[in-house]
């Protein structure tokens, strides 16, 4: 009886510790390298990027396979490791060998690893409810206020922003004017990022005070922009302004995202890290988002859009209720089955320890509480009680058959006598 209370405790106790989520995470135990070259078509991505990429990642330790997909502008590669390797450990393999692949890509392309996510890790979507306010300025809040605000959430593995207009500086230039005025293209990147910078100087004494000096040289506006010069002409400058124009525009876009019909909208996604606790970790973004709010603009708000703490509280709770159903029902039967409650109970009781002590096991093998194991655990109630409906029984026979050897005995002593 002190070892159940034990088990029972220990397992109501794991219970409260367990991890849940609505479904279990089958997803297979990978590492994403993202690798940006826009402007290329998918064939040079795959031969100067993927290929390179595929057949250095290939001689990883515990690596089952290596995929690649190439598309415009942008190479993913999937090292796929084996189930029971740790996730941390295999990024920290991939990033050693990616300091030697990079060497062999091309002049500025840097791959980078994706998040410590899952397939299953989007388990929150949200939308700036933000009226009056264009979508330029809703990116701008979410990439520079909202998305570093909710990234501190404990087992929120990144903050993937989505929709609106990402905002940028573009200079369209014009071939023509180009021609004319002798300049190439290269001249005019050159022009402008080499203008775009801050440096700093030593520091100056004058008397008794220092002065530290710098330059600050960062590009504010459009009309620096064209005012910037590219080269001279019989002594006269040829500035960014002659040969195009300069404009504040977005980011060419792929897509937009459309919120029930009534227009664009800005947003994010909530990526859980690997491993976590999906009903917790949503549980603290909520909490979060109610600071972050008090920081945004008047009359913007938050809008979610997919939670899946519903979808874990249905699923949890439809399959309680199941648990609760059987245990009653198994109760029942063996009550009546066996027509002997001191029998019954000594069967029954087993039930709560079993089911508790089981959790014990869930938490060992870092097993989530959602609807494959507790379901699991609900189709095996009519199992628990077998062992002791079978025990009850033999003892009673035993007890019979003892008990019919002790007549015996007696009604012998008896005619002796």
């Amino acid at each position: 009886m002190l070892v159940a209370l034990i088990l029972f405790g220990w397992g109501v106790y794991s219970v409260k510790q367990n991890k849940i989520d609505a479904i279990p995470d089958l997803s297979e135990n990978q590492v994403i390298v993202f690798t940006e070259w826009m402007g290329r078509s998918p064939q040079i991505i795959e031969d100067q990027v993927t290929y390179p990429l595929v057949t250095n990642l290939q001689g990883l330790p515990q690596v089952k396979y290596v995929r690649g997909t190439s598309m415009f502008g942008m190479s993913f590669v999937y090292i796929i490791f084996n189930d029971n390797t740790d996730v941390y450990w295999a990024r920290e393999r991939v990033l050693e060998k990616l300091n030697y692949a990079s060497r062999l890509l091309p002049q500025g392309v840097t791959p980078t690893l994706g998040p410590d996510g899952t397939g299953v890790g989007h388990i929150l979507w949200y939308t700036l409810d933000a009226p009056g306010i264009d979508l330029g300025e809703q990116r701008a809040i979410q990439d520079w206020y909202v998305k570093f605000g909710l990234q501190n959430v404990p087992g929120v593995s990144e903050i993937a922003s989505f929709g609106g207009f990402q905002k940028q500086y573009q200079v369209n230039v014009n071939p023509n004017k180009l021609n004319y005025y002798k300049v190439s293209l290269p001249e005019v990147i050159r022009a402008v990022r080499s203008n775009n910078n801050e440096a700093g100087g030593r520091k100056l004494e004058m008397g008794d005070v220092g002065y530290i000096i710098k330059t600050s040289g960062y590009l504010n506006s459009i009309d620096q922009i064209s005012r910037l010069p590219i080269a001279s002409r019989n002594s006269i400058p040829v500035t960014v302004g002659d040969i195009g124009t300069v404009q504040m525009t977005g980011e060419t876009r792929l897509g937009i995202f459309d919120l029930n019909g009534q227009g664009e909208a800005v947003g994010g996604i909530v990526v859980m890290r690997y491993g976590e606790n999906a009903d917790e970790v949503i549980r603290n973004v909520k909490a979060k988002m109610q600071d972050v709010a008090k920081g945004l603009p008047k009359g913007v708000k938050f809008n979610i859009v997919y939670d899946r703490s519903g979808l874990i509280e249905e699923s949890v709770n439809s399959i309680k209720h199941t648990l609760i159903e059987e245990m009653i029902v198994v109760s029942l039967v063996v009550i009546i089955f066996l027509l002997h409650w001191r029998s019954a109970v000594s069967i029954i009781i087993q039930i709560p320890i079993t089911i508790a002590a089981s959790f014990i096991v869930l938490n060992a093998l870092n097993i989530s509480s959602n609807i494959m194991s507790l379901t699991g655990i609900a189709l095996a109630i009519g199992v628990i009680v077998d062992n002791g409906i079978i025990m009850a029984e033999n003892a009673y026979k035993n007890l019979a058959v003892r008990q019919a050897e002790l007549n015996k005995e007696a009604n012998l002593k008896t005619d002796k006598n």
